[in-house]
């Protein structure tokens, strides 16, 4: 067993940190909100401290699930970032999605330190969190990856390296880039079913056992039809990484014409007050246009 930290007890943070906890390995906390960290360690055991730099201290493995590039640059550097407690060796692991650009940066500093650093960006939404499911897609020296992976079997279902430091970052964008035009065309084709006055249940029951199939259909279409919101990913924080994937697209030359629309859609529902919904609302965008 290992000694961790985790630092970031959001919606998927504080699960995974349970996990870890419950797997036998020593962890401590962090959190930017210190009452959610003493809650944790109530439910949980474990520790919390009231730096990064203090959590990472003696750990073996360093977790992080924060907001953005900024969030994840404030825990890692500085006096009181993690990077100034960690030991020679540790290994820093980043589950936040954020741009290839500031892993790179990140993944140099630590190795300046004498420190390992795996960019390991996750999916499978608040319920794969809490239960322990996780797709966990990795980029980073294949040594640490390799120190790394049991520690986040504990909750994972699939954890796999695709390349060097970066890869991961870019394998969410693929992730993302993915689920932006699946939950606009199943968003259109529920809005189809209810202005044709179609049952949308009976139609989902149908078409889901054929190619039209897919996880966002099996999860989220009663929620949808149902006018309900409040089940995962917020709109706000997928704009966030829609906005990295167009970034990233820029550079490589890569042409992404649906994910740019869909963006702009999400934008329209960001402008209808659903900042906060989860990312299937896009068909709220379709019932306003009426």
């Amino acid at each position: 067993m290992a000694k961790c930290a985790f630092l970031g007890l959001g919606v998927m943070g504080y699960p995974m940190a349970g996990h870890l906890q419950k797997a036998g390995h020593e962890v401590t906390v962090y959190n930017r909100t210190a009452a959610k960290a003493e809650k944790w360690v109530a439910e949980h055991g474990g520790a919390s401290a009231g730096t990064p730099r203090e959590a990472a201290k003696g750990a073996d493995f360093v977790m992080s699930c924060v907001g953005n590039d900024d969030d994840l640059r404030s825990v890692c550097l500085g006096e009181d970032g993690a990077f100034a407690g960690m030991k020679e060796g540790a290994i820093f692991v980043d589950h936040t999605t954020v741009s290839a650009k500031v892993t790179r940066e990140l993944q140099g500093k630590a190795q300046a330190h004498g420190l390992g650093f795996v960019d390991a960006p996750i999916s499978g939404g608040q319920a794969g969190a809490e239960n322990g499911a996780l797709s966990v897609m990795c980029g980073g020296a294949q040594s640490d990856y390799d120190r790394a992976e049991p520690i986040m079997d504990a909750y994972s279902r699939i954890c796999r390296r695709i390349g060097d430091s970066g890869a991961g970052q870019m394998t969410k964008m693929c992730n993302q880039i993915a689920i932006a035009g699946l939950v606009q065309g199943l968003s259109e084709a529920l809005h189809f079913a209810e202005t044709a006055g179609l049952d949308g249940r009976a139609v989902v029951e149908v078409i889901s056992q054929g190619a039209a199939g897919s996880w966002q259909m099996s999860n989220r279409y009663e929620t949808m039809l149902d006018d309900h919101f409040d089940h995962g990913f917020a709109v706000d924080w997928m704009r966030k990484d829609l906005g990295i994937c167009l970034e990233t697209a820029d550079e490589t030359g890569a042409s992404l014409p649906v994910t740019a629309l869909v963006d702009q859609f999400y934008k329209d529902v960001q402008k209808l007050g659903g900042g906060r919904w989860d990312t299937s609302s896009l068909i709220k965008r379709l019932r306003a246009m009426g």
